[in-house]
């Protein structure tokens, strides 16, 4: 199986991975967790473990993380290797809703380099600016 796992610093997580659910429904592939404010990292390893103890080793795990070399990034990565997962494992930083949305619609249809691309190609072309100037006076915005 593959699962959708996204780690971050205090509640970004949860919070992404409730907004993936509305548009997705609930399921038993995807999973959260955070390193909170009043949680040192032993705890968040924990936790990370806990959550991915279930997972077998012909699982993959395509692992986003809210930042590059945080806290839960390394810890996760760590305990990924420990449990012999990291190897079957697509790790992206940056996390954004498209790019989680898109890796849980897409895992089992498609498969490495082109599930790898289509889940940054979508992450990337969400980030932009929006140009009020840009917009006529006559077209609706909202």
């Amino acid at each position: 199986m593959k699962y959708v796992v996204m780690v971050s610093h205090g509640e970004f997580a949860q919070g992404l991975r409730s907004a993936v659910r509305m548009m997705t429904g609930e399921r038993d592939d995807m999973f959260s967790v955070s390193l909170k404010e009043d949680m040192g990292t032993n705890q968040f390893a924990e936790e990370f473990a806990k959550l991915v103890e279930p997972f077998a080793i012909d699982d993959e795990v395509l692992l986003f993380s809210d930042i590059l070399s945080g806290s839960p990034f390394t810890t996760s990565l760590d305990i990924l290797n420990q449990k012999g997962l990291l190897a079957k494992s697509m790790v992206f930083t940056g996390m954004n809703m498209p790019m989680v949305l898109t890796a849980v619609l897409m895992k089992d249809n498609i498969d490495g380099e082109d599930l790898k691309e289509a889940i940054l190609s979508e992450g990337r072309m969400a980030v932009t600016f929006f140009d009020m100037n840009a917009v006529k006076e006559e077209e609706e915005i909202i």
